[in-house]
């Protein structure tokens, strides 16, 4: 690459400013420019519903590189700045203040804004969602002891949310749908351990159930639900999921279907254009399907790809989805990825009650998923497993046999 190329990245997430980091680590002595409608400079999520919440991590501890970083690297961060428009027959990126930005290759990592409730008094103040540091801000503000905190959502988010809030005195209620917590994406067994987790916490569950309207004054005061229950709230957590920044790319004529779509180099349509991070829906070659992943190692690895891959390396982007948690005394990891319907069996070695066990999702014999909870130093192992063709499923089962001997 030239000297005289200039790499724009649109997304002042971790997958942006990673890919910057590693551009500039790969050699390449071009023009860098990121792009981030937030204030902030580029930091880290996983804090956001964990540490950040419960005063257990230094607020400067999130930044994914120091304020000098990116002067000193010669990369030009531009925060608050939104680009509104990709002019692909031109090579530019329109930003909202009307200047065009020309790019020899462009790495899309948007990111994903958060789903809201179709519910009156959504707009209330004290209606929260999680997705920046501000948001982060705001609700841990809202953790006051002696509060009430309704939770809409009981997926990764809404539950660390609640675990947080417990562990500062709040009055937690967690509103969901289904019968139980992640069920879609754990099963009934697994899902139970969580469920059972914040109980012993003092959390309140309404499954089954759904959101009739928000009230109050100016500012939120309880939450009504369908079936005439009034819940009491000084604050809401509206946690229903998220959908991906694709207006830019659809707009740009680049092909969109959950995420924008990508080859396993992380390229689009367009050769000059990548993109990465929870906007990414991007062929996996060893699950050998279309997979678009929300988690902080996606954008932390898949950023790094994208660059190799702007800088015209042979990239086959094939790290297995990881995400953590962290909830009370229950430490998480799973590895894989394992839809809602694609298991047939759920296998779990260790004891659910005491919250110690290793679940495997299987489907025909082969593993898609693996959780570890509470048991340490075995993703190594459950990484190999989920690569790996069919195992014997009893063997599997069996804490006497090492994950090794699979």
């Amino acid at each position: 690459m030239s000297k005289t190329d200039t790499f724009v990245i649109v997304g002042a997430g971790l997958a942006g400013a990673r890919a910057a980091q590693t551009l500039r680590e790969e050699g390449f002595g071009g023009g860098i420019v990121v792009i981030g409608d937030e204030p902030e400079r580029p930091y880290e999520r996983p804090p956001l519903s964990k540490g950040l919440l419960t005063g257990g991590v230094e607020p400067d501890s999130v930044y994914v590189h120091d304020a000098g970083w990116y002067a000193a690297h010669d990369v030009d961060l531009r925060t608050g700045t939104r680009a509104v428009a990709v002019d692909r027959s031109a090579g530019e990126v329109r930003l909202a203040d009307g200047q065009n930005l020309r790019y020899d290759k462009l790495l899309l990592a948007t990111g994903a804004t958060p789903r809201d409730l179709a519910a009156p008094g959504v707009d209330l103040d004290g209606v929260l969602r999680l997705r920046t540091l501000a948001d982060s801000r705001r609700i841990a503000a809202a953790l006051v002891d002696g509060a009430h905190l309704v939770i809409v959502g009981a997926g990764w988010i809404g539950l660390e949310v609640a675990a947080a809030a417990r562990q500062r005195g709040v009055t937690v209620d967690v509103v969901e749908t289904a019968a139980l917590p992640l069920r879609r994406v754990l099963g009934d067994e697994i899902a139970r351990v969580f469920a059972n987790l914040h109980r012993d916490h003092g959390v309140t569950f309404h499954f089954g159930a759904e959101v009739h309207e928000i009230r109050g004054t100016g500012r939120v005061s309880s939450v009504r639900l369908v079936d005439g229950t009034d819940l009491p709230a000084d604050a809401v957590v509206v946690a229903v999921g998220v959908r991906p920044n694709t207006d830019l790319a659809a707009a740009a004529g680049l092909t969109v279907e959950n995420g924008i779509v990508v080859d396993a180099s992380l390229r689009t349509a367009d050769p000059e254009i990548h993109a990465a991070g929870d906007v990414a829906n991007a062929y996996h070659p060893v699950l050998r399907r279309h997979l678009r992943v929300e988690h902080w190692a996606n954008a932390l690895h898949g950023g790094p790809a994208a660059a190799r891959a702007m800088l015209g390396q042979a990239v086959s982007y094939d790290a297995l989805p990881y995400f953590y948690t962290d909830q009370y005394d229950l430490g998480m990891e799973y590895v894989g990825h394992a839809p809602p319907g694609a298991f047939d069996r759920v296998v779990v070695r260790g004891d659910l009650a005491k919250r110690e066990f290793i679940a495997f999702w299987t489907a025909r014999g082969q593993v898609l998923a693996g959780m570890n909870v509470n048991v340490w130093d075995v993703v190594p192992s459950i990484r190999r497993l989920v690569a790996a063709g069919p195992v014997d499923l009893d063997r599997l089962a069996d804490p006497e046999v090492p994950l090794d001997e699979l």
